[in-house]
């Protein structure tokens, strides 16, 4: 069992398909000011057949990371996750991003959050991943982690390869050899890889992309930008582009 923190992150699990709620746990004592919000919340579990108990501060203390969960948390089943076949399916001209690398689980919500929001396709992911960080990932993402859809290959090249056979374009942000972002017709069905702050993209993986691209900087500087950053940038200039 995992656990889910905090109003927002519990409602996007009600409201998700990939993952099986179990019980939902308020905490006594709350004032009336907030009381509404657990009526709505409670009234969305009794209609799916989730049960719904009050306990005090000490299971809170015991079962929650810290005190961001506001009085609310859920027991949850495992993360379900498409096959890339089915994530394929879910948009006509699919834009599917892959994040490798990424250290740190707030960032890797972060960008998931910047991702759904922007209308991206869905996400893939590698089996070792920050899903596993169930409550800092679902919070981090304002719950978007429970209803972006996620798939799972085992190598940036696995799923470079899979893509590209369907037709997708395989494409990359790097710094050599790379056009400006905003050249890029990114209304295409794409295949985009981000890698993370520290280790970036793998030598194996640009020599597999069909296209590189790069952010341009107003002010001359030689890092690159966060993955959070790259993640927000990307998936808004797509959307941009799609609402011309």
């Amino acid at each position: 069992m995992n656990w889910l923190e905090g109003l927002i992150s519990v409602q996007s699990a009600l409201r998700s398909p990939y993952r099986d709620v179990e019980a939902i746990y308020l905490r006594k004592g709350v004032g009336k000011r907030h009381q509404w919000r657990f009526n709505a919340l409670k009234k969305t579990a009794v209609s799916q057949n989730i049960p719904v108990q009050k306990k005090d501060d000490a299971f809170f203390e015991e079962h929650a990371s810290g005190s961001s969960h506001g009085g609310v948390l859920a027991k949850v089943g495992e993360r379900h996750f498409l096959s890339l076949s089915e994530l394929l399916e879910q948009d006509e001209r699919p834009f599917i991003v892959m994040m490798d690398g990424v250290e740190d689980p707030f960032n890797f919500g972060q960008a998931i959050r910047s991702l759904y929001a922007a209308g991206v396709t869905g996400l893939v992911v590698r089996p070792r991943n920050w899903t596993t960080a169930t409550a800092v990932v679902a919070r981090a993402s304002a719950g978007a982690s429970e209803l972006i859809p996620l798939a799972i290959a085992e190598t940036t090249e696995d799923a470079a390869d899979y893509f590209q056979s369907k037709g997708l374009i395989v494409a990359c942000t790097d710094k050599e050899k790379a056009v400006d972002l905003y050249e890029v017709d990114l209304t295409q069905s794409m295949f985009v890889l981000i890698g993370g702050e520290k280790r970036g993209i793998t030598r194996s993986f640009l020599n597999r992309a069909q296209l590189r691209f790069k952010i341009p900087y107003k002010r001359p500087f030689d890092y690159a930008l966060g993955t959070t950053s790259s993640a927000a940038i990307l998936a808004f200039e797509r959307m941009r582009q799609l609402n011309l």
